[in-house]
C-alpha cells in the first residue's frame, strides 16, 4: 500500500540552508517590499511538479509538470503543511483577506457578499501609501463593484466563464477576448507596468481549475492519453454518506478528459505564473517583490469517492503553498510547521512595516522564514480548528474539526455518531476511524479536550441557521446601534456613520440643508438617496432589529428606508401619509402601519422586528402591532437605501414613490433595541 507523506509528530522547520537576513536587513528598512499574491480555484496541495517528484512512488500523476510553480519553490520556500481554515471558495478567500475565521468575517458560504466595510491586508497597506489591485476571480455570490480595499479592480461576476469572459474594469463591465486567465494576467501585467514605482499588493485570483474545466486551446491535447492512479482511499468513504445511503459529489475518472482537463488548466496557469515572474524581472521588480502563490481550498480526485471539497479530509484542507523573497536569501526551502490562509493577511502586513490590526486571528510567517537553522527554537502553533457549514444541494453536513501534527478529531453538528478520529501518523490517508475503538481512549482524550481549546480560540460563535434549509443565515445580534446619521458631520456626499461601525453612505442628490435647532438634515426631492454599503453589521437576519428614523414629509407616500427585496428584506414608508413598516422573508410578507397621518409634521418612527411580531411606534406612543409571517432568515441581497428602494423591491410593482421632504436621523440597531 502507499502511503501519503508522512506528517512530522513534532515541526520540522526549515531545512539546513535557511538563513536570516543578513546584510539585506539594513536596506529593508529603507524600502517597502511590494506583494504580488496569486491563488488558483481547486488546486490540491500535490497538483505540482515539485510535490509529485517528491513523492515518488506514491505519486498519483507523476507525467505532471509545472516549471513555474517549481521555479518559485527552487528560489524560495515551499511550505509543506499549508491548510484553510474552511475548504470552500468564498470562505477561503475572505479567509485570506481578513486573517480571521468565517464565523466572525461575514462569509461562511459561497452566496454571501464580502462585508464592504471589513479590516484587510487590502485596507492596511492601501492606507499605509501601498497601490492596491485585485484581477480576476473574486467570487463573494454575484458581488458586483470594484473590488473593496482596493484602488484598482479588473474582475468579474461570480464563476464567470473561460472563454471571453465580460469583466469589470473598477466596477464597470467590459467585453474581452480569450481564456479567462491568459486575460487576466493580461491585466496584471498592466498593472505591474503601471505601478512599478511601488509600493504595490496585487492579488490575482485565477479560475483555473474550477469546473467546468475548459483549458485553453493550446493545451487541449496536453497530457494525451495519461491516466491518474487510484486513490488509496477511494473506498473510505466518509459517515454522513455510509449513514444516508447517499452519494457526494462524484469526480470524473482518472484517465478522462474532464480528468485531464483539471491539469491542463493548472498548467495554463503556470504558465501565466511564468509570464508574471518574467515581467518581475524585465521591470526590474523580482528582488523586492514578495510572490506568493496559492490555491483557496483542496480538492478530492476520488479520493474518499469524493469529489469536490468541504470536508475535513486532508485533500480537502491542504493546499499548495509557494513564497519567494530574493533578499531573504533564502532557496529551495521547506517549511513543515503547519501555516493557514488566515496567516497571509498578517505576514503582507508586517513585511510592510505595520502593526497587525488585533482583529487578526492568523500569525505572520516572518519567523520561520528568518530563523537562522531548524533547530532554532520557535513557538507555532501545532494544531488548528476548521469550521465549515452546510449549504443546499450538497451533502457535506455542518462540521467542525481540529488538526495537530498527528492527528485529527472530525465532529459533525447534531450527529455524534458519525464522529471521527484518526491517527495521522499511522493512517495518513484516514481510512480507519478510532473514535470508538478501545485502544484509542488516551487519543480520544486529548483530541476532544484539543478540540475544545482550539473552538474556544477562535472566539467561536456559531452562525444563525435557517430552520427549513439549514443554511447558515445571518449572525448573532451585535447589541449595539450599527448605523447612526445625524447629517451634521458629513463631508459633501459623505455621510458620516456615527455608530462607530463605520457604514457611512454615500448622498445621491439628496443635498444638505437646516434642520431643527441648527441641525443638519438631507433634503429629498423624489429623484435621490443616501447608498449605504452592505456590511456584516447591517445584516438584519438576526431575532431583532430597529429602525428609527426622524423626518418631515412633504407629500403623502414615499419610501422612507428599504433593505433588500422581494425574497428578505424591510421598508419603511409612508403610505396616503401614514408610517407602514413592511418585513419580507421568504418571499412572506408581513406589515404594521400607524393610525394617524404625519404629513407636514416632524415625526419620529420606531419600527422593530421581534420574535413575538411588528412593532411600530410614532413620536414615542404605545406601538402598534402585527403578526411576523416569516422573519429574515438570509442577508438581503440588495443594499440598504435611504429615500427611496432601487433594484429589487420590497414592496414589489406597488411601491411608493421616492421620498420627498427632510430626513434628520436614520438609525439601526442590530438587537433588543434600549
Amino acid at each position: 500500500m502507499r502511503a501519503m507523506i508522512l506528517l512530522p509528530v513534532r515541526p520540522l522547520g526549515l531545512v539546513a540552508g535557511l538563513l536570516l537576513w543578513t546584510a539585506t536587513t539594513g536596506a529593508a528598512a529603507d524600502r517597502r517590499p511590494n506583494f504580488l499574491f496569486i491563488y488558483t480555484d481547486d488546486q490540491r496541495w500535490d497538483a505540482m511538479g515539485v510535490a509529485q517528484r517528491e513523492e515518488g512512488e506514491r505519486a498519483r500523476f507523476p507525467w505532471f509538470k509545472t516549471p513555474n510553480m517549481d521555479r518559485l519553490a527552487a528560489e524560495g520556500v515551499r511550505f509543506r503543511n499549508a491548510f484553510v481554515v474552511s475548504s470552500l471558495c468564498s470562505p477561503s478567500r475572505a479567509a485570506f483577506l481578513t486573517g480571521r475565521y468565517n464565523h466572525l468575517n461575514g462569509v461562511v458560504n459561497n452566496h454571501t457578499p464580502f462585508p464592504t466595510n471589513s479590516v484587510t491586508h487590502a485596507t492596511v497597506l492601501r492606507a499605509a501609501g501601498y497601490q492596491t489591485g485585485y484581477i480576476g476571480k473574486w467570487h463573494m455570490g454575484n458581488q458586483r463593484g470594484q473590488r473593496p480595499g482596493f484602488d484598482y479592480s479588473a474582475s468579474y461576476i461570480a464563476h464567470g466563464r473561460y472563454d471571453d469572459c465580460p469583466f469589470e474594469i473598477n466596477g464597470v463591465s467590459q467585453p474581452t477576448k480569450g481564456w479567462v486567465d491568459d486575460v487576466a494576467t493580461d491585466f496584471a501585467l498592466g498593472f505591474l507596468r503601471t505601478n512599478k514605482a511601488g509600493p504595490f499588493l496585487l492579488v490575482v485570483g485565477f479560475k483555473s481549475p474550477h469546473g467546468p474545466r475548459t483549458p485553453p486551446e493550446r493545451l487541449k491535447s496536453a497530457f494525451a492519453g495519461e491516466v491518474c492512479r487510484p486513490a488509496v482511499n477511494r473506498d473510505a468513504k466518509p459517515p454522513y454518506l455510509a449513514a444516508t445511503g447517499g452519494a457526494g459529489v462524484g469526480e470524473a475518472a482518472d484517465g478522462s478528459q474532464d480528468r485531464l482537463n483539471y491539469f491542463r488548466c493548472i498548467a495554463g496557469v503556470d504558465e501565466n505564473l511564468g509570464r508574471l515572474l518574467a515581467a518581475l524581472d524585465e521591470l526590474g521588480l523580482a528582488e523586492n517583490t514578495i510572490v506568493i502563490y496559492a490555491s483557496d481550498n483542496g480538492f478530492y480526485l476520488g479520493d474518499h469517492g469524493l469529489g469536490d471539497k468541504r470536508s475535513a479530509y486532508e485533500e480537502s484542507l491542504r493546499i499548495p503553498l509557494l513564497l519567494r523573497y530574493p533578499r531573504l536569501g533564502v532557496k529551495g526551502a521547506v517549511v513543515d510547521e503547519p501555516v493557514l490562509n488566515i496567516d497571509l493577511a498578517p505576514t503582507l502586513i508586517q513585511y510592510a512595516g505595520l502593526t497587525v490590526p488585533g482583529q487578526m486571528q492568523g500569525r505572520s510567517w516572518q519567523p520561520l522564514l528568518e530563523r537562522k537553522s531548524p533547530q532554532t527554537p520557535l513557538e507555532w502553533r501545532t494544531a488548528f480548528f476548521y469550521e465549515y457549514f452546510f449549504e443546499r444541494g450538497f451533502a457535506v453536513p455542518t462540521l467542525f474539526a481540529v488538526r495537530t501534527d498527528s492527528a485529527k478529531l472530525i465532529k459533525y453538528k447534531e450527529h455524534d455518531d458519525w464522529t471521527e478520529l484518526f491517527d495521522l501518523a499511522r493512517d495518513p490517508y484516514e481510512m480507519k476511524n478510532l473514535y470508538r475503538e478501545t485502544g484509542a481512549a488516551d487519543l480520544r482524550a486529548a483530541l476532544d479536550a484539543e478540540y475544545d481549546r482550539q473552538k474556544q480560540a477562535t472566539g467561536f460563535l456559531l452562525p444563525v441557521y435557517d430552520a427549513e434549509t439549514g443554511e447558515p443565515s445571518g449572525e448573532q445580534p451585535l447589541n449595539a446601534w450599527v448605523l447612526d446619521y445625524r447629517f451634521n458631520k458629513d463631508d459633501g456626499d459623505k455621510v458620516a456613520d456615527a455608530s462607530g461601525k463605520g457604514n457611512d453612505g454615500r448622498a445621491r442628490n439628496v443635498p444638505l440643508a437646516e434642520g431643527r435647532e441648527r441641525g443638519k438634515a438631507r433634503r429629498f426631492e423624489g429623484t435621490g438617496c443616501v447608498e449605504v454599503p452592505k456590511s456584516l453589521s447591517l445584516n438584519p437576519a438576526v431575532r431583532d432589529w430597529t429602525v428609527e428614523v426622524t423626518f418631515k414629509a412633504d407629500a403623502p407616500d414615499g419610501v422612507l428606508l428599504a433593505h433588500g427585496g422581494a425574497s428578505f428584506g424591510y421598508c419603511l414608508a409612508l403610505e396616503d401619509g401614514k408610517p407602514v413598516f413592511t418585513v419580507v422573508g421568504k418571499s412572506r410578507s408581513s406589515r404594521v402601519a400607524g393610525r394617524d397621518k404625519v404629513t407636514g409634521a416632524w415625526t419620529t418612527v420606531r419600527a422593530s422586528i421581534t420574535p413575538e411580531g411588528l412593532l411600530l411606534a410614532v413620536n414615542g406612543a404605545p406601538p402598534a402591532r402585527a403578526a411576523l409571517g416569516s422573519r429574515i432568515t438570509r442577508e438581503p441581497s440588495d443594499a440598504l437605501q435611504i429615500g427611496d428602494d432601487l433594484g429589487s423591491t420590497v414592496l414589489g410593482a406597488g411601491k411608493p414613490p421616492a421620498f420627498r421632504g427632510l430626513i434628520e436621523s436614520v438609525r439601526i440597531y442590530s438587537g433588543k433595541a434600549p
